[in-house]
């Protein structure tokens, strides 16, 4: 099918999405303090080449040519995330004036360049000296989000109205509390169960703060979401798959709506009671005016009794011969529109934004260009699929790449390019690939 803009309508929001971490550099400057990333990224073993994201692409330094180049790409929103210790370096207490000052310059070089902001609060990077009092497994947390809230919110709520709680739950807490191959690098259930119900309740805190300080802003969150699919329709296969959804798809959307944990369908939920405190049902569900919603591709599960709590492992994708990005991860468009129809299920989400979507691929550089034709049609593939569900009557009302700038890839460190922009990680230039040429060119039609 040919793919136009105007196909969307006239308020469709179109944008790419960055994160604080992966992008700034400037690590420990003008009074930044800490996170968790800068500490976990100490230990070379922790990155697939030994990396880490002190220097990055320099946006503390190249902001406003980063913000030029959204111009030029005809991008009219920018999501973005602030770094928790650039402006609160121990995570709460004395605000770093500093750090307040850039993010001011950020949005208000957006601002003056017709681009509107996007801010998300919580993109992974906790400040270390609430980690060495437990971070998220500590139940202050809840306290020292809430401080962190409202000290953005009221800097930054007089010209930002679009605000995101929290990035990918079911990730930074499963990777980094459970899995242990992300920041803060910790493990097992006892971490898990009491990290998770504490980011549970922080998407609520930081909603009703949020509300409270900026009384016309639209605020969501950013749920990770994965087509799980079963490698057979064995009963045992069927159930794997189901635990695995739990895992990847429910346990952030359903207590945000009131439906509680899905304990039923995971055992190792049921010891989550022991970290609820009376009233915390009652805290957990938040009315948000949309729910970001972020997916690249779909898992298939196979059922594996040696693993633990979910009794299941992921069939590889280059193990089913199937295309795959960079990161190995299956080539499956119609997982987002089917993961929009998913969550549109439940009833109760108001508003949809497709918050990040992309890929990696290897670059090609052909004289002066750079081509990465599998990116283009990886993003106008998914498009199409997002444009599918709106047409069914779904209410999603942006799309947001990931991302603008090629950056450090958390575990993967400088390995994988997401970027519409490549970057040069020797000298931080930058150059535009075919595929940012191509989105500016998509974006640059008028509507009849």
């Amino acid at each position: 099918m040919s793919l136009n803009k105007t196909d969307f309508g006239p308020d469709f929001q179109w944008g790419v999405s960055t994160a604080a971490y992966q992008i700034e550099g400037a690590y420990k400057k003008r009074g930044k303090g800490l996170s968790i990333w800068d500490v976990f990224t100490q230990n070379s073993a922790n990155i697939k080449d030994g990396s880490n994201g002190n220097k990055s692409c320099n946006h503390y330094k190249h902001y406003k040519k980063d913000i030029d180049l959204l111009k030029k790409l005809n991008i009219p929103n920018y999501r973005f995330s602030i770094s928790w210790p650039r402006i609160l370096p121990s995570g709460f207490g004395e605000v770093n004036q500093r750090g307040i000052d850039f993010y001011s310059r950020l949005i208000d070089r957006c601002l003056d360049k017709g681009i509107t902001p996007w801010i998300t609060l919580y993109h992974w990077d906790l400040p270390n000296e609430l980690e060495l009092k437990g971070g998220w497994t500590n139940r202050d947390i809840l306290n020292w989000f809430a401080e962190y809230t409202e000290v953005a919110a009221k800097n930054f709520g007089d010209r930002v109205k679009n605000w995101l709680v929290l990035n990918e739950p079911a990730t930074f807490i499963g990777a980094g509390y459970f899995l242990g191959y992300h920041a803060p690098g910790k493990k097992g259930i006892n971490n898990f169960l009491p990290a998770m119900h504490h980011a549970n309740l922080c998407q609520g805190i930081g909603g009703r703060i949020l509300k409270e300080t900026v009384p016309f802003c639209k605020a969501g969150t950013a749920l990770s979401t994965t087509q799980i699919d079963s490698h057979s329709a064995s009963i045992k296969d069927v159930q794997a798959k189901n635990r695995f959804d739990v895992i990847f798809n429910r346990l952030f959307i359903e207590p945000l709506l009131g439906l509680g944990y899905p304990v039923k369908d995971f055992d190792a939920l049921k010891k989550v009671s022991q970290c609820m405190l009376q009233n915390d049902e009652k805290h957990l569900p938040f009315d948000f005016d949309f729910i970001g919603l972020q997916n690249y591709t779909r898992e298939v599960v196979k059922y594996n009794p040696l693993i633990p709590y979910a009794k299941g492992r992921i069939v590889e994708a280059k193990d089913r011969n199937v295309e795959c990005t960079g990161m190995g991860w299956e080539i499956y468009p119609e997982a987002i529109y089917n993961m929009l129809h998913k969550l549109n299920a439940y009833g109760k989400i108001k508003e949809f934004v497709v918050t990040e979507n992309g890929a990696s691929f290897p670059d090609i550089k052909v004289e002066k260009k750079i081509n990465d034709p599998q990116r283009i049609e990886f993003l106008k593939a998914h498009m199409e699929q997002v444009l599918r569900a709106k047409n069914e009557g779904i209410n999603v009302t942006g799309y947001f790449i990931w991302t603008l700038l090629d950056n450090f890839e958390w575990a993967e460190g400088y390995t994988q390019r997401f970027g519409l922009v490549y970057t040069n990680f020797k000298n931080r230039k930058r150059y535009i690939k075919e595929s940012g040429y191509w989105f500016a060119g998509f974006l640059a039609e008028k509507s009849e």
